[in-house]
């Protein structure tokens, strides 16, 4: 049961299906969505609610659904249906182009029968009569005529007309010709067309010269128009063709309606099936444009709303460019009735109209504008009393009127009716209103009715808190800047927030405090109160919002974290495995070394005690790197380090001799020349990495120390090297390593960006080096330089120096909301 009889005017459903309505393309749907009435069974809704939202889900998912217009077939049916009539051209074309989309649908959805179920059982057995559409095809071309081939007799009568034309024309055209030649018509005349007629236009003084029928006039009267005698006989004749023309069509109709008439049955179901896809399609267009699904059927009468909107309120603010604020709300058997209380313009009355809509569009069978989360339970009835309903006629007025609804609502509760009271108790002296409205709902309590109430009268508040079975709401307000939230917030009453409002719109204040006064310090300190609480619990809801967000982002963090450590581990694995590699790879280099010593050796006829000291001396190496692992893996970071320290080394070295250079004015240096090798050189030999110090030198020969190793050498076979070269190649490895231990101090204090505003060209590019070298020793896998935009020169200066560095995969501008062209980003392949 629905009341009042205008229910679904009140709740806006009226206008909801009219939208709907507009999406339907026949008036066979129309009238089926017209029955998609309340219903109170659950399979029924259930049946309903499977279809339409599968038919959203297959719109939304399938591009190539058979659309446009569909056509009604139900006056053709009733046409059929009738003994002795037969089908016009026209109509056959509708029961053609209506039998082909039939075809198409069904072939569509029962080829995806795993997809859309509910579609699928509901196109099982419908009749797409392929054999009647195949007979239309052979009668009715593509444009709508009557094919020529129709039938034998037809074909000879379209042929015999189109000769008699041929010789109308040919006749007509030497009668023209004839009079153009004795000046009975003017020499440009045309022939025309009058009343169905070939006919010739003539001068009204020579209209009796030219034999034959006069069909028309000009409106000036000195034009005639004559149909000549010589093609009267030959119209004639056509004439009569296109009578047995018109009869052969009837035939060839009457015989084709007489054959389809035993299947008017089928057809008509056809055409219902049809109808009701044209009206599930409607249904989920509307759904999917109004964010509408298909919610949770509750089997334990629990009503739980879950972003629940109202679509027409939803459709005005969405054209204002704003947002709805959706509701969420819950009753169940042990807080059946909700209290809504809060200020004016506050939303509670949309609150009550959207749970009565998305009910009300849920037990008729159309997916609901909520969560599909949300559960919906099947009331036997649905209750409201909203807005002003005072009659003249019938001598109500507003208070009377709200009195009528209470009284039939009470008559009508159960535990299956959903109740919607909006301004309860409101209209009448606020005291005995609030006992009378206070008496109603502890009836409506007692018949265990779901119901959403709102009301402004403390003693009901009150009486909810109170209790069992009944929750309060309120609506929240911003009180510091005196607006409604439009949210709705259960367990605990509202406050009008009458006194802020007030002061708002600019009530004096003498008449504020008067008005405070005259309400008594218990009523103030209540509201007062009440604000109290709404104004802590907006604090601690912030408050919660920014633990909330904070967790996150710790959470984001120690993912990010794990998600590093991992890398680092696999990096580790893969540097070792690199490392095990090349100390494969230096031993055998080692094993070239031993050979080439020993023929260096034996070359230079050194003792054997110096040879077999070297031969130890080498297989202890290639024990120490066998064994060690972990040495390998800081071998392969001290060696990248020192790489970087070269080279920072090399252009700290380059930048001293240029400003050296610039400091003295001095041309650019000559090249250095080899430096002779003399006692106390630093040398290494040709062909070999070792190094070692020149002792003696007679004549070509020269006596060098290689290590512990005293060899005498040809002194082409030696080169001098510096003495940082000399360092290199003779530092100890445990050197090494005392370098790669102090990488996660650097990690530590490195930052991944830099600042190199208003530095001249050759200090920023300086910086920049520095800083790039640092990220490389660190292992980062990207950094920021920000240069700002200025001329661009310091940029290009920056991107120039970025290109020439082998690691460095990309460098490219910073979004434009973050700095854009100002910043650029660099990415380095740690690969």
């Amino acid at each position: 049961m629905i009341y009042p009889a205008n229910f679904e005017q009140k709740i806006g459903f009226d206008r909801l299906r009219e939208q709907v309505a507009a999406l339907c393309t026949m008036r066979a749907a129309r009238g089926k969505l017209a029955e998609e009435t309340f219903s109170t069974s659950a399979r029924e809704i259930g049946r309903r609610l499977e279809l339409a939202d599968q038919m959203r889900l297959l719109l939304d998912m399938e591009h190539d659904f058979p659309g446009g217009e569909y056509p009604d077939v139900d006056h053709v049916v009733a046409k059929l249906r009738v003994e002795g009539t037969f089908l016009d051209v026209g109509e056959v074309v509708t029961l053609h182009r209506a039998l082909s989309l039939v075809g198409s649908v069904v072939a569509f959805i029962l080829a995806r029968e795993g997809q859309y179920p509910a579609l699928y059982a509901r196109s099982r057995g419908v009749e797409a009569f392929p054999g009647i559409v195949q007979r239309i095809d052979a009668i009715v071309d593509r444009f709508g005529n009557i094919r020529d081939n129709a039938s034998p007799a037809l074909l000879e009568i379209r042929r015999a007309i189109r000769e008699r034309e041929g010789q109308a024309a040919k006749r007509l055209q030497a009668v023209l010709a004839a009079a153009k030649g004795a000046g009975i018509v003017d020499a440009d005349a045309q022939i025309s067309i009058r009343e169905g007629k070939a006919v010739i236009p003539v001068a009204a003084a020579n209209k009796r010269k030219l034999q034959g029928f006069i069909h028309d006039e000009s409106a000036t009267g000195r034009t005639f128009y004559v149909e000549p005698v010589e093609v009267v006989e030959i119209n004639n004749e056509l004439r009569e063709l296109e009578y047995a023309e018109r009869r052969e069509i009837v035939r060839i109709l009457s015989e084709f309606t007489d054959s389809v008439r035993p299947d008017a049955g089928l057809i008509a179901a056809s055409g219902d099936y049809l109808a009701e896809i044209d009206m599930l399609r409607a249904k989920g267009r509307w759904a999917s444009q109004n964010g509408c699904v298909k919610p949770i059927i509750s089997d334990d009468d629990r009503l739980v709303l879950k972003n629940a909107r109202h679509p027409l309120l939803q459709q005005t603010l969405r054209a204002q460019g704003r947002e709805v604020v959706p509701l969420d709300m819950q009753l169940d058997r042990r807080k059946h009735i909700l209290v809504i209380s809060g200020p004016n313009a506050g939303g509670k009355s949309v609150c009550l109209k959207t749970t009565g809509l998305v009910q009300y569009m849920f037990q008729c069978g159309f997916p609901v504008p909520a969560s599909e989360v949300s559960e919906l339970p099947v009331f036997r009835s649905i209750f409201i009393d909203i807005g002003d309903e005072q009659s003249i006629d019938d001598d109500l007025s507003t208070y009377s009127s709200h009195l009528l609804n209470m009284k039939n609502m009470l008559a009508g509760a159960s535990s299956s009716t959903l109740v919607l009271i909006d301004e309860f108790g409101s209209g009448t002296e606020p005291v005995i209103g609030g006992a009378i409205a206070e008496a109603i709902l502890e009836r409506l309590l007692t018949k265990g009715c779901y119901g959403v109430i709102t009301t402004h009268y403390a003693n009901i508040k009150y009486y909810a808190s109170n209790t069992e079975g009944i929750a309060n709401g309120a609506m929240m307000f911003d009180v510091q800047n005196i607006r409604p939230l439009f949210r709705l917030e259960t367990g605990k009453p509202g406050s009008s927030f009458a006194v802020e409002i007030a002061r708002k719109i600019g009530l004096p204040e003498d008449i504020i405090r008067a008005a405070g006064e005259k309400a008594g310090s218990d009523h103030i300190n209540i509201e007062k109160q009440l604000r109290e609480i709404a104004r802590d619990k907006h604090y601690w809801e912030q408050k919660r919002d920014r633990i909330r967000l904070t967790d996150r982002k710790v959470e984001e963090l120690e993912q990010t974290y794990a998600g590093q450590l991992s890398k680092i581990r696999a990096e580790r694995q893969e540097i070792l495995k690199k490392a095990k590699l090349e100390a494969q790879q230096l031993i055998a280099d080692a094993n070239r070394q031993i050979e080439n010593t020993i023929r260096t050796i034996r070359e230079a006829q050194a003792e054997k005690e110096l040879t077999r000291l070297a031969r130890r001396e080498l297989d202890d190496f290639r024990d120490a790197v066998t064994k060690t692992d972990t040495a390998d893996k800081d071998a392969e970071v001290a060696r990248e380090i020192e790489r970087i320290e070269r080279r920072r080394q090399r252009r700290e070295e380059r930048k001293a001799q240029r400003g050296e250079a610039q400091a003295a004015g001095a041309a650019p240096a000559e090249a250095p020349k080899p430096r002779e090798v003399e006692a106390g050189s630093k040398v290494r030999m040709a062909g070999q990495d070792m190094v070692g110090v020149v002792q003696s030198v007679k004549g070509r020969k020269a006596q060098v120390a290689f290590g512990q190793i005293l060899t005498t050498v040809d002194r082409k076979m030696l080169t001098v090297v510096s003495n940082s070269e000399f360092r290199e190649a003779t530092r100890p490895q445990t050197a090494r390593t005392v370098v790669s231990a102090g990488i996660s101090a650097r990690k530590l204090s490195f930052k991944d960006h830099i600042d190199v505003r208003g530095m001249r060209a050759a200090e920023a590019l300086d910086a920049v080096q520095d800083f790039i070298d640092d990220a490389l020793m660190v292992g980062v896998g990207s950094v920021s330089i920000l240069h700002g935009k200025g001329t661009g020169a310091l940029k290009e200066e920056i991107r120039r120096y970025l290109r020439t560095v082998p690691e460095v995969e990309s460098a490219r501008d910073e979004h434009a909301d973050r700095g854009g062209a100002g910043i650029t980003i660099v990415t380095f392949d740690l690969s």
